[in-house]
Protein backbone atom coordinates (compact mmCIF):
# COMPACT_ATOMS: atom_id res chain seq x y z
CA UNK A 1 0.00 0.00 0.00
CA UNK A 2 1.15 3.54 -0.81
CA UNK A 3 0.79 5.74 2.28
CA UNK A 4 -0.48 9.30 1.83
CA UNK A 5 -0.48 12.32 4.14
CA UNK A 6 -3.27 14.78 3.31
CA UNK A 7 -2.34 18.38 4.17
CA UNK A 8 -5.32 20.73 3.84
CA UNK A 9 -6.51 23.49 6.19
CA UNK A 10 -10.19 23.49 5.14
CA UNK A 11 -12.01 20.80 7.12
CA UNK A 12 -14.59 19.84 4.48
CA UNK A 13 -12.00 19.74 1.68
CA UNK A 14 -9.59 17.71 3.83
CA UNK A 15 -12.27 15.11 4.52
CA UNK A 16 -13.22 14.95 0.83
CA UNK A 17 -9.56 14.46 -0.12
CA UNK A 18 -9.21 11.69 2.46
CA UNK A 19 -12.24 9.87 1.07
CA UNK A 20 -11.01 10.32 -2.50
CA UNK A 21 -7.57 8.88 -1.73
CA UNK A 22 -8.98 5.86 0.09
CA UNK A 23 -11.24 5.07 -2.87
CA UNK A 24 -8.20 4.49 -5.09
CA UNK A 25 -6.96 0.87 -4.92
CA UNK A 26 -3.47 0.52 -3.50
CA UNK A 27 -3.53 3.75 -1.46
CA UNK A 28 -4.12 4.40 2.23
CA UNK A 29 -4.33 7.65 4.19
CA UNK A 30 -1.71 7.69 6.92
CA UNK A 31 -3.03 10.94 8.35
CA UNK A 32 -4.82 14.24 7.76
CA UNK A 33 -3.32 17.49 9.09
CA UNK A 34 -4.41 21.10 8.81
CA UNK A 35 -1.15 23.10 8.77
CA UNK A 36 2.45 22.99 7.60
CA UNK A 37 3.77 22.67 11.13
CA UNK A 38 1.47 19.74 11.86
CA UNK A 39 2.61 18.09 8.62
CA UNK A 40 6.28 18.33 9.61
CA UNK A 41 5.61 17.02 13.12
CA UNK A 42 3.65 14.10 11.69
CA UNK A 43 6.38 13.23 9.18
CA UNK A 44 9.09 13.19 11.86
CA UNK A 45 7.17 10.41 13.61
CA UNK A 46 5.78 8.59 10.59
CA UNK A 47 7.31 9.02 7.12
CA UNK A 48 4.94 8.46 4.19
CA UNK A 49 5.33 7.70 0.49
CA UNK A 50 3.33 10.66 -0.81
CA UNK A 51 2.06 14.03 0.42
CA UNK A 52 -1.11 15.54 -1.03
CA UNK A 53 -0.17 19.12 -0.18
CA UNK A 54 -2.27 22.27 -0.39
CA UNK A 55 0.12 25.14 -1.12
CA UNK A 56 -1.79 27.79 0.85
CA UNK A 57 -1.69 26.89 4.54
CA UNK A 58 -2.41 29.10 7.57
CA UNK A 59 1.12 29.00 9.02
CA UNK A 60 3.44 28.62 6.02
CA UNK A 61 3.45 28.17 2.27
CA UNK A 62 3.49 24.64 0.89
CA UNK A 63 6.87 25.23 -0.73
CA UNK A 64 8.31 25.94 2.72
CA UNK A 65 6.94 22.58 3.82
CA UNK A 66 8.69 20.94 0.86
CA UNK A 67 12.00 22.64 1.72
CA UNK A 68 11.77 21.49 5.33
CA UNK A 69 10.93 17.94 4.24
CA UNK A 70 13.98 17.83 1.97
CA UNK A 71 16.20 19.40 4.65
CA UNK A 72 15.14 16.63 7.02
CA UNK A 73 16.23 14.03 4.48
CA UNK A 74 12.72 12.65 3.91
CA UNK A 75 12.28 11.15 0.45
CA UNK A 76 8.48 11.29 0.17
CA UNK A 77 6.97 12.57 -3.07
CA UNK A 78 4.57 15.50 -3.32
CA UNK A 79 1.44 16.25 -5.31
CA UNK A 80 0.70 19.96 -4.96
CA UNK A 81 -2.90 21.16 -4.77
CA UNK A 82 -3.03 24.63 -6.26
CA UNK A 83 -4.98 27.12 -8.35
CA UNK A 84 -4.36 28.11 -11.97
CA UNK A 85 -2.39 31.23 -11.00
CA UNK A 86 0.21 29.04 -9.28
CA UNK A 87 1.26 27.06 -12.36
CA UNK A 88 4.51 28.92 -13.06
CA UNK A 89 5.52 28.67 -9.41
CA UNK A 90 4.80 24.95 -9.25
CA UNK A 91 6.78 24.28 -12.41
CA UNK A 92 9.77 26.13 -10.90
CA UNK A 93 9.54 24.01 -7.73
CA UNK A 94 10.21 20.60 -9.29
CA UNK A 95 13.58 20.51 -7.53
CA UNK A 96 11.73 20.52 -4.20
CA UNK A 97 10.09 17.20 -5.02
CA UNK A 98 6.75 18.33 -6.43
CA UNK A 99 6.18 15.64 -9.02
CA UNK A 100 2.61 16.51 -10.04
CA UNK A 101 -0.01 19.12 -9.32
CA UNK A 102 -3.79 19.29 -9.08
CA UNK A 103 -5.78 22.36 -10.00
CA UNK A 104 -8.62 23.36 -7.68
CA UNK A 105 -11.41 22.46 -7.79
CA UNK A 106 -10.81 18.87 -8.87
CA UNK A 107 -12.97 15.75 -9.02
CA UNK A 108 -12.34 12.24 -7.78
CA UNK A 109 -11.62 11.13 -11.35
CA UNK A 110 -8.84 13.71 -11.69
CA UNK A 111 -7.18 12.73 -8.42
CA UNK A 112 -7.56 9.02 -9.17
CA UNK A 113 -5.77 9.52 -12.49
CA UNK A 114 -2.83 11.24 -10.76
CA UNK A 115 -2.57 8.57 -8.08
CA UNK A 116 -2.86 5.70 -10.54
CA UNK A 117 -0.11 7.25 -12.65
CA UNK A 118 2.04 7.66 -9.54
CA UNK A 119 1.53 4.01 -8.58
CA UNK A 120 2.49 2.91 -12.09
CA UNK A 121 5.59 5.10 -11.90
CA UNK A 122 6.63 3.42 -8.64
CA UNK A 123 6.19 -0.03 -10.16
CA UNK A 124 8.13 0.76 -13.33
CA UNK A 125 10.93 2.86 -11.82
CA UNK A 126 12.72 -0.19 -10.46
CA UNK A 127 12.76 -1.77 -13.92
CA UNK A 128 14.46 1.14 -15.71
CA UNK A 129 17.83 0.02 -17.07
CA UNK A 130 18.48 2.39 -20.00
CA UNK A 131 17.70 5.91 -21.21
CA UNK A 132 14.62 4.76 -23.07
CA UNK A 133 13.28 3.13 -19.93
CA UNK A 134 13.96 6.27 -17.89
CA UNK A 135 12.14 8.48 -20.43
CA UNK A 136 9.18 6.09 -20.50
CA UNK A 137 8.92 6.00 -16.70
CA UNK A 138 9.07 9.80 -16.39
CA UNK A 139 6.46 10.06 -19.11
CA UNK A 140 4.21 7.79 -17.05
CA UNK A 141 4.52 10.08 -14.03
CA UNK A 142 4.00 13.36 -15.82
CA UNK A 143 1.53 12.13 -18.40
CA UNK A 144 3.50 13.51 -21.34
CA UNK A 145 3.52 10.18 -23.13
CA UNK A 146 -0.27 10.07 -23.17
CA UNK A 147 -0.89 13.35 -24.99
CA UNK A 148 -1.20 13.67 -28.77
CA UNK A 149 1.78 15.18 -30.57
CA UNK A 150 1.99 18.95 -30.21
CA UNK A 151 -0.08 19.13 -27.01
CA UNK A 152 1.32 20.19 -23.64
CA UNK A 153 0.14 18.91 -20.27
CA UNK A 154 0.36 22.38 -18.67
CA UNK A 155 -1.89 23.86 -21.38
CA UNK A 156 -4.38 21.01 -21.07
CA UNK A 157 -4.54 21.50 -17.28
CA UNK A 158 -5.04 25.25 -17.75
CA UNK A 159 -7.90 24.73 -20.22
CA UNK A 160 -9.56 22.28 -17.83
CA UNK A 161 -9.13 24.73 -14.95
CA UNK A 162 -10.85 27.51 -16.92
CA UNK A 163 -13.80 25.23 -17.62
CA UNK A 164 -14.08 24.30 -13.94
CA UNK A 165 -14.30 28.01 -13.11
CA UNK A 166 -17.30 28.37 -15.48
CA UNK A 167 -19.99 25.84 -14.46
CA UNK A 168 -22.28 27.10 -17.23
CA UNK A 169 -19.74 26.29 -19.92
CA UNK A 170 -17.52 28.33 -22.26
CA UNK A 171 -17.16 28.58 -26.05
CA UNK A 172 -13.76 27.90 -27.61
CA UNK A 173 -13.13 31.60 -28.32
CA UNK A 174 -13.70 32.56 -24.68
CA UNK A 175 -11.27 29.89 -23.54
CA UNK A 176 -8.74 31.07 -26.12
CA UNK A 177 -9.01 34.66 -24.92
CA UNK A 178 -8.72 33.63 -21.28
CA UNK A 179 -5.50 31.64 -21.64
CA UNK A 180 -3.88 33.53 -24.53
CA UNK A 181 -3.97 31.00 -27.37
CA UNK A 182 -5.70 30.87 -30.75
CA UNK A 183 -9.28 29.66 -31.09
CA UNK A 184 -8.04 26.68 -33.14
CA UNK A 185 -5.62 25.67 -30.38
CA UNK A 186 -8.23 26.10 -27.65
CA UNK A 187 -10.73 24.01 -29.58
CA UNK A 188 -8.19 21.23 -30.09
CA UNK A 189 -7.64 20.96 -26.34
CA UNK A 190 -11.36 21.22 -25.63
CA UNK A 191 -12.15 18.44 -28.09
CA UNK A 192 -9.45 16.30 -26.48
CA UNK A 193 -11.09 16.80 -23.07
CA UNK A 194 -14.38 15.69 -24.64
CA UNK A 195 -12.66 12.64 -26.11
CA UNK A 196 -11.31 11.75 -22.66
CA UNK A 197 -14.81 12.06 -21.21
CA UNK A 198 -13.76 14.93 -18.93
CA UNK A 199 -15.80 17.62 -20.71
CA UNK A 200 -19.04 17.67 -22.71
CA UNK A 201 -20.30 19.79 -25.60
CA UNK A 202 -23.52 21.78 -25.23
CA UNK A 203 -25.14 23.40 -28.31
CA UNK A 204 -26.32 26.94 -27.53
CA UNK A 205 -29.21 28.08 -29.70
CA UNK A 206 -30.59 31.58 -30.16
CA UNK A 207 -28.67 33.11 -33.04
CA UNK A 208 -28.90 32.79 -36.79
CA UNK A 209 -27.24 29.78 -38.36
CA UNK A 210 -25.52 26.90 -36.59
CA UNK A 211 -25.67 26.84 -32.77
CA UNK A 212 -22.54 27.80 -30.86
CA UNK A 213 -20.86 24.99 -28.94
CA UNK A 214 -20.21 25.44 -25.24
CA UNK A 215 -17.78 23.17 -23.42
CA UNK A 216 -18.40 22.25 -19.81
CA UNK A 217 -16.99 19.94 -17.15
CA UNK A 218 -19.94 18.26 -15.41
CA UNK A 219 -20.06 18.47 -11.64
CA UNK A 220 -19.37 15.10 -10.04
CA UNK A 221 -22.46 13.54 -8.54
Amino acid sequence: MISVLVVEDEEITAEANRIYVERVPGFEVAGVVRSGGDALRFLRKRPVDLILLDLYLPDMHGLEVCRAVRAAGLMCDVIAVTSARDLAMVRSAVSLGISQYLLKPFTYATLAEKLTRYARFNEEAGLAVGQGDVDRVLGTLRGTSELPKGMARATLDTVAARLRESPGGMPAQAVADAIGVSRVTARRYLEYLVELGVAIRIPQYGGVGRPELLYRIPMES
